[in-house]
């Protein structure tokens, strides 16, 4: 196999379907999902197995999910059978929904922090709103999986709750934004008033 194919040196790269320029909003998208899924893989190997086996099983089929959004990102023919399905979106709902309870219960915004592991973990929560914001720009060009969209906003809710349950295993206190008012009150579900 070679690894250099030369094809990319007019600054076009083969999508699913045709080709497009390497700048091009679709390529944005799902590079920007390549990122991230880069560094879900860093954050899996700061996490302890003894603490953290549901939270790196958990990591890892995001990473193989991730792949599956940037193969639907990438596929600009029209395609009946798209790889990430709203099953995928529930089961991250129900993940968030245990974590937000595990985690002790949050009053004021937080700063990204703590453990290192959460710390990264901030990180692919940011991204994966970056990469959210590309794909809702490529959505109002182009016709997309719509479970892309949902899937990678309720994947920064999922950051965010394990990088609370990151900490609070690792014996961290998450850090309060010192200017905050109190924006939680009494929902478990850590749902903004």
């Amino acid at each position: 196999m070679m690894l250099y194919t030369r094809t990319g040196d007019e600054g076009k790269t083969s999508v699913i379907g045709g080709r497009v320029d390497k700048d091009h909003i679709r390529v944005e998208a799902y590079g920007t999902i390549d990122e991230l899924n880069s560094f879900v893989g860093l954050a899996t190997t700061e996490l302890e197995n003894k603490l953290f086996p549901d939270i790196i099983c958990e990591l890892q089929n995001i990473q193989h999910e991730l792949f599956d959004c940037g193969g639907d990102l990438a596929t600009v023919t029209s395609q009946s059978s798209f790889k990430v399905t709203s099953d995928m979106i529930q089961f991250m709902e129900e993940r968030i929904d245990i974590y937000i309870v595990e985690a002790p219960e949050l009053q004021r915004f937080i700063l990204p922090g703590g453990a290192k592991a959460a710390a990264t973990i901030h990180i692919c929560r940011t991204i994966t709103r970056r990469a959210e914001r590309l794909v809702v720009q490529l959505h109002k060009e182009n016709e997309i999986n719509p479970n892309v969209l949902k899937y990678l906003n309720r994947l920064s809710d999922y950051f965010f709750a394990i990088a609370r349950v990151i900490n609070f295993r690792s014996g961290v206190k998450d850090v309060e934004y010192k200017r905050s008012d109190i924006v939680f009150r009494g929902d478990r579900k850590g749902k903004i008033e």
